[in-house]
């Protein structure tokens, strides 16, 4: 069924917001002329709703509340085969993360699991100076109610030397906690910029 978008819609707040997504993600969206590489190329686009180069459409129609709630920002793996292929230099990965963080920073977690294993993994990187495959399955399962979901998984897991009795961490936890919180702040940072440009949360 095709959706009917009504471009009226579009209030000069949505417009301030989808210039914040652009100056956050470093791109201009009218570089886009819809050839449909980044689609074509996703290894995602199956679990979308909207496919990358109709989530650039929603922006440079001002349809930001649409691509604000869209789940193809959550979906997308940042594996960055879209922005290799856009001939016109678009960096699609970045727009996609760029309208996660703004969802998020709106209230809106259109795939809960992706943010739940976003804070972990960062809070284990953190934490340890890398990923302790064990801390990161056995937190995420428990936060996202998956209790038994890697049982089986576990004995390779431990065989391959994945998961065991010792947790692994760098020689330097503190230099790599202070580059993750140097990140995080930078972030918060970009993201109260964005805001006070005219991003506005959805009613």
């Amino acid at each position: 069924m095709v959706q009917i978008l009504d471009l009226s819609a579009a209030t000069q707040a949505d417009l301030g917001s989808v210039a914040a997504i652009a100056k956050s993600a470093g791109v201009d969206f009218d570089d886009c002329y819809q050839c449909g590489k980044c689609s074509a190329g996703c290894p995602m686009a199956h679990e979308m709703d909207f496919l990358p180069r109709q989530v650039i459409r929603l922006l440079q129609l001002g349809q930001y509340q649409e691509a604000l709630g869209a789940h193809t920002p959550w979906v997308c793996a940042n594996c960055m085969v879209c922005s290799a292929r856009c001939p016109q230099g678009v960096d699609i990965a970045a727009i996609m993360l760029s309208l996660r963080r703004a969802a998020k920073r709106a209230g809106l977690r259109p795939e809960k699991e992706t943010d739940i294993f976003d804070d972990i993994f960062v809070g284990n990187i953190r934490r340890f100076g890398k990923s302790n495959e064990a801390v990161l399955a056995g937190m995420f399962n428990l936060k996202s109610g998956h209790l038994m979901q890697d049982v089986l998984n576990a004995p390779k897991m431990a065989v391959r030397g994945m998961i065991g009795p010792k947790l692994h961490s760098v020689h330097d936890k503190d230099a790599v906690r202070q580059l993750v919180d140097k990140c995080l702040a930078a972030e918060k940072a970009k993201g109260q910029a964005a805001q006070s440009g005219g991003e506005v949360s959805p009613s």
